[in-house]
């Protein structure tokens, strides 16, 4: 399946101009277990599996009684997140939410949302079949010879990442999450690079899945062509990444079908805490809602879930950086959402600014916005005053594709990566820095692009700090020459 984009799917391969997703797979071919309201809410229907987040006080003891109640409302525990005061629960109870609260130990319940607006596709936790690794590439597959195209690479001297290979590559002690959907480790230029032994699926439920091989990519390139920008290897072989003296591990967050829930992305957070990881990439925007809304229910929970999941792995040293999205809107200045629930039944909807585009703006997440060659914002681009921190190129981006390819792909999908290898520089050179002091550096070091030449309302702003590219194009060079 093609990766899943917000404007329109496109068919994705060698040489082929593909929207990034940054969310999901056609909903035509979901089931319909939920009947969504004017405001976003939904409400089960009996006997349909769902999943939920219960959220708590982050202490041991109301975490082990949120799990009580959560098995007295009929749900079964999937996962639990102390540290997050977070956990994911399954059930068929279309009462749930309310039952949850009602029992013996309701009282250390917050808040409960549901996940998504279709049914559990992978089934009752435990009991769904793993993703085999056969699914995808196998080790030893035969890959074709390709010639050094580092000349195609246009991106690489806009951000001025050649000029900055000069004084490092990067470390290897640097590890980088791309929390995607799989990471084609038998690639030429990534297997140099990968680390098996921190890569991970979390697409069955939120449950970490180690099995090996599970960490390749099924059913989309994304997440091949997203690591090949960080960290393709200076091997003499295809292309170079921005930082390709790092490490990279595979996070899949992404299902067969192409939806990013939020048990998904939540398990990815906080594997890569919990893995020391540096600096995570999220090319994606989590389903089934394009913008979570804090006053609906499930929403507000989620919403809410994640945040404390980006929180706690920005508190362990990981930096996230996320694609700003493709729908050509303005995040500062939000209307309606005609899109959503992209699992089931979209509805046209009002929304406002306390409605979140997660997690490109949740607190402490890079946001990234996407240029041409000609360093102009790309007409697909999200944009946003005060919303967009950095921009990097997006269009027609050359990198790697499984098999031991290459292919072009389009998107902030395509931009983030670019970013998020400049951080990996950055981090390689000054060890020491923490998350909010490498977000700095990278507004910092990033080079004014002044609104267009001819007049665009939506471009509000300043050559500083503007709508279309926050702080400016993100700079290689800057991060490394000074250390």
């Amino acid at each position: 399946m093609t990766p899943r984009s917000r404007t329109r799917r496109l068919s994705a391969g060698l040489a082929v101009v593909a929207l990034a997703f940054v969310g999901a797979g056609t909903a035509a071919a979901h089931a319909t277990p939920v009947s969504a309201t004017g405001s976003g809410a939904v409400a089960a229907e009996p006997g349909i599996l769902m999943n939920y987040v219960v959220n708590t006080k982050p202490v041991a003891i109301h975490v082990d009684r949120t799990e009580e109640a959560i098995k007295a409302a009929g749900g079964t525990v999937v996962q639990s997140y102390k540290d997050l005061g977070v956990v994911i629960a399954q059930s068929t109870n279309p009462n749930f939410r309310t039952d949850v609260k009602l029992g013996k130990n309701g009282k250390s319940v917050q808040t409960v949302g549901a996940t998504r607006t279709a049914a559990v596709k992978e089934g009752p936790v435990g009991t769904a079949a793993k993703t085999a690794a056969a699914k995808g590439l196998q080790a030893g597959e035969s890959i074709p010879a390709l010639d050094p195209r580092e000349g195609e690479q246009w991106d690489m001297v806009q951000i001025k990442a050649d000029k900055a290979h000069e004084q490092s590559d990067g470390s290897r002690k640097v590890l980088v999450g791309i929390n995607d959907s799989g990471v084609d480790d038998t690639h030429p230029d990534l297997a140099p690079n990968f680390d098996a032994a921190d890569s991970v699926s979390c697409n069955n439920n939120g449950v970490p899945d180690t099995t090996p091989g599970v960490w390749r990519p099924t059913t989309s390139d994304h997440g091949t062509h997203v690591a090949g920008t960080v960290a393709a290897a200076r091997n003499g072989v295809g292309i170079v990444g921005v930082a390709p003296g790092v490490r990279i591990a595979s996070v899949k967050v992404v299902n067969d079908d192409g939806f990013i829930y939020p048990e998904y992305a939540i398990c990815g957070w906080v594997w890569a805490a919990e893995h020391k990881m540096d600096v995570t990439n999220h090319s994606y925007f989590i389903d089934p809602w394009e913008f979570w809304c804090n006053d609906d229910g499930d929403q507000g929970a989620v919403q809410e879930a994640v945040r404390r999941a980006v929180t706690f792995a920005t508190s362990k040293g990981v930096l996230s950086v996320a694609a700003a999205g493709n729908s050509n809107y303005d995040l500062a200045n939000k209307t309606t959402d005609s899109g959503s629930p992209n699992d089931t039944t979209p509805v046209t909807r009002t929304i406002n600014n306390d409605c979140l585009d997660i997690p490109t703006e949740l607190p402490g997440v890079i946001t990234v916005a996407s240029t041409t060659q000609t360093k102009a914002r790309s007409g697909f681009s999200n944009f946003g005053l005060n919303k967009i921190d950095v921009a990097a190129p997006g269009s027609s981006i050359l990198s790697t594709i499984p098999g031991g390819k290459y292919g072009l792909k389009s998107g902030t999908s395509m931009a983030s990566p670019h970013v998020t290898g400049v951080a990996a520089l950055i981090k390689s050179s000054r060890p020491w820095l923490k998350p909010a002091e490498i977000e700095k550096a990278l507004r910092t070091d990033a080079d004014d692009q002044a609104c267009p030449a001819v007049i665009d309302a939506r471009c509000t702003g300043t050559v500083a700090n503007n709508a279309f590219f926050g702080e400016g194009l993100v700079d290689a060079l800057d991060g490394v020459k000074r250390w």
